[in-house]
């Protein structure tokens, strides 16, 4: 029996997070491009967020990362579709063409497009949220990742993140996310499938 302390730690969710910056990691890095794109698509709750930030933490590369996320885009709680299609337009789209990007923030209070943004085509990019793996937003990826998670997790997850606010919407926006599995199939799109607890 070894006595090297494990590297394991006591929270199953932070181990397959750590495990699965790991293999994005591997995938960035085989790819060879300074300006690699990475799509992270999954159910609410599902872990996008935590991983999308843990992989730009821990790029493997010098550059800096430009990342953007679909909550900052979607034009309110019945906007999966037109979320992800805004980002396919005006980020990932000129970054595949070498042009600078802008993309407006929605402003959920407000209800309306507020300030823009700049995405830089020279620096990677990793776009995470639900909807953003389509067959569309595929051929502009080098690496797609779908995260996988249990249901009654993602939702006690989505929840405790976002409380009343998220609550009277949960079904709505599933559906959506029911009608995107079923039109655009993103785990089959996806070049690797993370599953975290």
């Amino acid at each position: 029996m070894s006595s090297a302390p494990s590297r394991s730690s006591a929270d199953p969710l932070d181990d397959a997070l750590t495990a699965a910056v790991g293999a994005v990691s591997s995938r960035v890095s085989a790819v060879g491009a300074s300006n690699p794109v990475v799509l992270i698509d999954g159910r609410s709750g599902a872990g996008k967020s935590s991983l999308a930030r843990r992989l730009v933490s821990a790029w493997p590369g010098r550059s800096r990362v430009q990342l953007v996320a679909l909550d900052d885009l979607y034009p309110g709680w019945g906007g999966l579709a037109e979320g992800a299609e805004y980002a396919r337009e005006t980020i990932l789209l000129p970054h595949a063409k070498g042009t600078i990007g802008v993309w407006q923030r929605w402003d959920w209070e407000a209800g309306e497009r507020a300030e823009a943004h700049a995405v830089d085509p020279s620096l990677p990019l990793v776009v995470e949220g639900s909807g953003v793996l389509t067959p569309a937003a595929a051929t502009l990826a080098d690496v797609r990742v779908w995260v996988d998670a249990p249901d009654g997790a993602r939702k006690d997850r989505a929840l405790r993140r976002d409380g009343d606010t998220y609550r009277p919407h949960w079904d709505r926006w599933a559906a959506q996310e029911d009608a995107h599995l079923a039109e655009h199939e993103p785990q089959a799109l996806a070049s690797l499938v993370v599953f975290v607890p």
